[in-house]
C-alpha cells in the first residue's frame, strides 16, 4: 500500500479509503468485520463513514454503519486508523436526513450534537477528519467554521473537510478560514471517476493551487465501471438495482445519473482497453484516479470482502502515457456520461 497526505495536515492515508456506506444493508455486520479485516491486513487506514450512513438511508438504519465500525475498532489500535465521519448537511436542498426530525442545519447546536453521536456510535474519543456532508444553503460558512475550529481546539476532532461541494464553496470557506485565522478545509470528497469529470472542470484547480486534497468517492462510478450493469442488466442487491425501483425521487434520478446509454458505452470502452492490459476495468479505473496528485484517497464501499481484490490492484498499477492518452480520447469522444 502507498500513502499520502491530506492537504497540508499530519493525516497521511493509504491510497485506498474504505468507504462504509454498505455496512447495514448490503453487508451485515459479520461481512462488514471481513471487509474492515482485510483491508487493515492490506494496509488501508483510512475509514469513511457518517452519521446517517448505511445507504440506501433510512430513519431505521441512521447510525448503524458507525456502531459496526466503533465495535471492530476496538479489536485495533485506535492510532493506527484513521478514522473519517460527516455531518449530516442542511436541510434545505437536495435531501432531507432522517436525523434530528429533518431539521438539520450546518450550525453550532446540531454539529455539536452529531459530533457527540458519532463519537459515541463509534466508541471514540477523537475523529481524525471531521467534513461536512454537503453545504447548508442558509447557515453562513463563517458559523460553520467556527464551530468545527472549536472541536478542533477541544480534541474531538483533528482535522475538518467538506462534501458535495463546489469550486465556489470551497474557495470562499478558505478564505474566510485565512480571514478569520480559523482551521480551514483539509479535504474536499466529491464524486470523481472515468465517468464523472466534473471536478477537473474548476475544483482541482482550486485543490492544487491552495494545497487542499480529494477524498474520490465512487471512483468505479457506483460500480458501473465493474460492468455490471452492461447489457441491461441490474444485478440484485446492487445499489442501482435498488434505486431505480425507489419510491424516492432522488434516488431514481441518481440511478438514471450514474446508468445511461452514455455512461454504458463509455464502461464497454474502458474494458475493451482493461482487457487489452490485462488488467479488470475496476483496477483501470482505480489506477486512473490516483495517477492525479490532487487525489490523497480513492475511496471504495464493498459488499463482500472480495470485492476489494481488483480495487487493492489499482494501486501498484502504473498508467502509462499511451494508457492515458487511450482514456482521454474515448473522454473527447463520449463527453461528460454522467452529465
Amino acid at each position: 500500500m502507498n500513502y499520502r497526505y491530506i492537504g497540508t495536515s499530519g493525516l497521511r492515508v493509504s491510497e485506498i479509503g474504505l468507504g462504509t456506506m454498505t455496512f447495514g444493508t448490503n453487508a451485515n455486520k459479520k461481512e462488514s468485520f471481513k471487509i474492515l479485516d482485510k483491508a487493515y491486513e492490506r494496509g488501508i487506514n483510512l475509514i469513511d463513514t457518517a452519521e446517517i450512513y448505511p445507504s440506501p438511508v433510512r430513519k431505521e438504519l441512521v447510525g448503524i454503519s458507525e456502531e459496526y465500525i466503533g465495535e471492530w475498532l476496538q479489536t485495533k489500535p485506535r492510532d493506527s486508523i484513521i478514522l473519517a465521519s460527516k455531518v449530516a448537511g442542511g436541510a434545505n436542498g437536495w435531501f432531507i436526513p432522517p436525523v434530528r426530525h429533518g431539521l438539520t442545519a450546518l450550525d453550532s447546536f446540531h454539529i455539536i450534537k452529531a459530533v457527540e453521536g458519532t463519537l459515541k456510535r463509534l466508541n471514540t474519543d477523537y475523529l481524525d477528519l471531521y467534513q461536512i456532508h454537503w453545504s447548508d444553503k442558509t447557515v453562513p460558512i463563517e458559523e460553520t467554521l467556527k464551530v468545527l475550529d472549536k472541536l478542533i481546539e477541544s480534541g474531538k476532532v483533528r482535522y475538518i473537510g467538506t462534501s458535495n461541494d463546489s469550486a465556489y464553496g470551497l474557495t470562499k470557506a478558505n478564505e474566510i478560514s485565512k480571514y478569520e485565522k480559523l482551521n480551514r478545509f483539509q479535504s474536499i470528497q466529491n464524486n470523481f471517476s472515468l465517468n464523472n469529470l466534473r471536478f477537473l472542470d474548476e475544483l482541482s484547480t482550486v485543490c492544487q493551487k491552495e494545497k487542499i486534497s480529494l477524498l474520490a468517492y465512487s471512483p468505479l462510478a457506483g460500480g458501473v465501471l465493474s460492468g455490471k450493469y452492461n447489457d441491461g442488466v441490474y444485478p440484485q442487491d446492487a445499489r442501482y438495482s435498488h434505486h431505480i425501483k425507489s419510491d424516492s425521487l432522488r434516488e431514481r434520478e441518481m440511478a438514471k445519473r450514474f446508468i445511461n446509454s452514455k455512461t454504458i458505452e463509455a464502461t464497454t470502452r474502458y474494458m475493451d482497453l482493461a482487457k487489452e492490459l490485462n488488467i479488470s476495468s475496476v483496477t483501470l479505473a482505480i489506477a486512473w484516479t490516483l495517477s492525479f496528485d490532487f487525489v490523497a484517497s480513492a475511496l471504495t464501499s464493498a459488499r463482500v470482502e472480495e470485492q476489494l481484490d481488483d480495487v487493492l490492484t489499482g494501486v501498484d498499477f502504473k498508467m502509462s502515457n499511451e494508457t492515458l492518452e487511450a482514456i482521454r480520447e474515448i473522454q473527447k469522444e463520449i463527453l461528460y456520461p454522467m452529465g
